[in-house]
């Protein structure tokens, strides 16, 4: 039965061009009319679980390096501007060009995880505590949303889907925008960008709706690799699934970084 939501359709139209050219090397030779190649082993639950594990590994040693042995000044500056630019660049890259090479999306990893560490250490200077409570925060709701998903209490339905990938582009545009005005030092006061300013109801306000969103974006991930599973992806692609699963878990935890760091002034 063919899905009604395009992003799984889109899917599964990859999966069969996959089987139809053996893994994107070209037509197998003498090879009759609908006639499938052999692409190896395709991916299972447990491949995903793996990486997603590895990658989470990775950048939390890459986030404990960076906040032990970067030093204070211009080269910690420079750490969390260079890395979340490169985060930003190496994410969008792997995530529209569906690259599954262990290397680039181990590399993002670890780029997320020098960022995090930095700003982590700023927060916990500032508020003791802070990055433990986030942690927590950060696997509770992912835990809550696979228990949501898994009892059908919230599915990926086409309209579903829709809605919260309008509602994230929207709210990364909006903040986008409130860094440019901060730039200029006209803050729209829906983000602050350090733990000692004050923050207002309305940054507050727009911090539970991230964090919100960041959720939701969970039960599209989880589609994404039951799908997967289900078209007989390759298992490379367990690669690309886990890295939709740490974009997610690094959104959510800086969100709620930020959104304790409001509350606890």
């Amino acid at each position: 039965m063919r899905s009604s939501n395009p992003v799984l359709s889109r899917l599964g139209q990859v999966a069969t061009q996959e089987r139809a050219t053996g893994g994107g090397y070209g037509i197998y030779p003498g090879a009759a009319p609908g006639y499938a190649p052999p692409v190896g082993r395709t991916m299972t639950l447990d491949d995903v679980v793996v990486r997603t594990v590895a990658l989470v590994a990775l950048t939390g040693i890459s986030g404990a390096a960076s906040w032990l042995l970067l030093p204070s000044g211009p080269v910690l500056a420079l750490a969390v501007f260079g890395s979340m630019i490169a985060g930003m660049v190496l994410g969008l890259v792997i995530a529209f060009r569906r690259i599954t090479n262990p290397v680039a999306i181990g590399a993002y990893a670890v780029v997320e995880g020098v960022f995090l560490g930095v700003v982590s250490r700023f927060f916990e200077q500032r508020y003791p505590g802070i990055v433990v409570q986030a942690v927590v925060g950060t696997l509770a709701v992912f835990g809550g949303m696979a228990i949501l998903y898994k009892t059908g209490v919230l599915r990926a339905t086409p309209k579903f889907t829709r809605w919260v990938v309008g509602a994230l582009i929207g709210v990364v545009a909006v903040s986008l925008l409130n860094l440019v005005f901060a730039m200029f030092g006209h803050n729209l006061g829906l983000v602050y960008y350090a733990p000692t300013e004050k923050a207002g109801l309305l940054a507050i306000g727009f911090s539970i709706l991230c964090v919100a969103i960041g959720a939701l974006t969970f039960i599209l991930d989880f589609e994404v690799v039951q799908q997967g599973i289900r078209y007989g992806m390759p298992e490379r692609y367990a690669w690309y699934c886990a890295f939709g699963m740490l974009v997610g878990l690094v959104y959510l935890y800086w969100q709620l970084l930020r959104l304790l760091g409001y509350l606890r002034q």
